[in-house]
């Protein structure tokens, strides 16, 4: 009905964050995402609080557990993740870590269903570091029975672990995993095609060298038109020029906004979910 608000489950919660990492949409989209729904969001940045210098992952868990309901966090080692629901007594968000990035995969897979529907029987096909968003990309995308084609440098391949999860869930929803070097092998006959950054924060001294070694592995109108017709682009952002093309990532192929505002939709979700709202 007109003048009617929109319902406020998280009323009187609140999240901290944890940001090891600077970052712009998982920051906004989850102070957002946590004021539209009642609650309030606290930004918990290096200079802010005493995690790793003064106090340890295991204290800052308890402490925050005290006057939170949600800890989400934004860290380089995943094994802080780790300790953090080790200690924890309300739910940890994990966005992002050196080895996983779920919220980003939420908002990926939510970009597609809402522009192909089904993903069943669909191939999405990945370019460049083996990293992070790969890992939790290529398992979603299996769980939702989609052929995963992945083309990294050598040297730069995913977890074989995570590799091995993959291959299991692949087979387990009739779906395939493919991997090569080869950019080609890996876009021909795909629905989606996915890069990302090819130097993450802390990486920045291999920046030359990682250049140098993904020659070949930028996403351009070339590559793109080896996947089938209809195929789209994705990107978690910030992207850099050397990934992707202005023709590309400016293209009605591409998804890259769509999927950067379903990082609060996601969130919001997981959130609700997390304290039983959903």
């Amino acid at each position: 009905m007109p003048g009617t608000e929109a319902p406020k489950p998280l009323t009187g919660k609140s999240v901290s964050m944890i940001f090891q990492k600077r970052s712009t949409r998982t920051r906004v989209s989850t102070e957002t995402g946590m004021n539209l729904l009642g609650g309030h969001a606290l930004f918990l940045g290096p200079s802010d609080i005493q995690l790793g210098v003064n106090e340890s992952m295991r204290d800052t868990a308890n402490v925050l557990s005290r006057f939170n309901s949600i800890i989400l966090a934004r860290v380089y080692g995943h094994d802080d993740i780790v300790e953090l629901s080790k200690h924890a007594t309300v739910p940890i968000i994990n966005a992002l870590s050196d080895l996983h990035h779920p919220l980003q995969t939420l908002a990926d897979l939510m970009a597609l269903e809402d522009h192909f529907g089904d993903l069943k029987g669909k191939t999405l096909a990945w370019v460049g570091d083996g990293n992070n968003v790969l890992h939790d990309l290529m398992i979603g995308a299996a769980k939702l029975g989609m052929n995963v084609n992945v083309a990294t440098p050598a040297g730069y391949e995913a977890n074989s672990r995570i590799v091995d999860i993959t291959k299991k869930l692949a087979d387990e929803n009739g779906g395939k995993v493919f991997l090569t070097a080869v950019a080609d092998e890996a876009v021909t006959g795909s629905d989606v095609v996915v890069t990302d950054t090819w130097v993450s924060m802390g990486q920045e001294e291999e920046y030359a060298k990682r250049i140098e070694e993904f020659a070949g592995y930028e996403v351009n109108s070339s590559l793109m038109a080896k996947a089938n017709d209809g195929a789209v682009f994705l990107h978690c952002l910030p992207r850099h020029p050397e990934e992707v093309t202005d023709e590309v990532f400016y293209s009605e192929q591409s998804l890259v906004f769509p999927e950067a505002e379903n990082r609060m939709w996601t969130v919001m979700a997981v959130m609700a979910a997390q304290l039983g709202k959903a």
